[in-house]
């Protein structure tokens, strides 16, 4: 079955080093939407973008090749990639001779294609530091504002309030303070959120103590920002709204998901964290 439980996360596993499909542990993306009242057609575009900084595998001579991999993975994607499954399918090729960069993004390519349900794109870099800066996400940072704190979770809506007088803003605010939590593992995820949005102004204050009450919530990367873009919608009613967040990595990989009413390709800042 794919569901949380029956995935690889939280179980001893023997790490493979040959190359193995199905290892990739694809989960169905629509029972969580179906809780946030999300159905096709879908209200947001976007799409998942994963780094991969453990990637490698063998040249012709046997000799170890390493590189850094993005990958993009639509959110219009019937399910997403369980995190440790993937991370064990790209251990797979470390002791696999590969002829070059080329076959191995086409075998990328096809087996996450086939997990996901829908083309992914694949981006193999050089392990080097050059082409690899560290930048902050623009906007305005709302972390240091002088708000009292006591709600933790499960997430509160109705902390997101519209200013009195303000009219119609666009802003990009955001927060280094979200954290959610595997929901199977229960192990911490760290991360940075961006809220981009032209509509009537969002109350800084309440959107801080929003983000915060995911801290002891159980729910997948993906599936967190998704709930953040329909609750700022229900509640605030832009006129334009974008959410990207930036996890910190683990096991080698970190997810970012970006969810727009735009069609616009995110680009992929890496934060000082990651």
């Amino acid at each position: 079955m794919s569901t949380p439980e029956h995935s690889p996360l939280g179980k001893t596993t023997v790490y493979a080093d040959r190359y193995d499909p199905s290892l990739l542990f694809p989960i169905p993306r629509q029972a969580k939407r179906d809780e946030i009242g999300v159905t096709e057609p879908l209200p947001f575009h976007g799409e998942d973008v994963w780094n991969a900084y453990e990637l490698s595998w063998l040249d012709e001579r046997g000799k170890p090749v390493v590189a850094l991999a993005e990958f993009r993975v639509p959110a219009t994607s019937p399910n997403i990639i369980e995190s440790k499954s993937f991370k064990l399918y790209l251990n797979g090729f470390s002791q696999e001779r590969v002829t070059d960069r080329g076959e191995l993004v086409a075998t990328l390519t096809r087996d996450l294609s086939a997990a996901a349900g829908a083309p992914v794109a694949v981006t193999l870099t050089d392990a080097q530091a050059r082409g690899h800066a560290v930048t902050d996400l623009d906007g305005l940072l709302v972390d240091e504002l002088p708000v009292d704190i006591d709600d933790y979770g499960p997430p509160r809506a109705d902390h997101l309030v519209m200013e009195d007088g303000k009219g119609v803003v666009e802003e990009t605010l955001v927060s280094n303070l979200l954290r959610s939590n595997c929901p199977v593992t229960g192990q911490p995820d760290w991360g940075s959120v961006q809220v981009r949005y032209r509509g009537a102004a969002i109350d800084h204050a309440g959107l801080l103590r929003y983000l915060v009450s995911f801290r002891n919530h159980n729910e997948f990367h993906e599936q967190c920002v998704e709930r953040i873009f329909v609750d700022v919608m229900q509640r605030c009613r832009p006129e334009q709204l974008s959410v990207y967040a930036r996890y910190t990595r683990r096991g080698g990989l970190d997810i970012n998901p970006y969810r727009s009413t735009g069609k616009e390709t995110p680009g992929n800042p890496r934060g000082a964290r990651q």
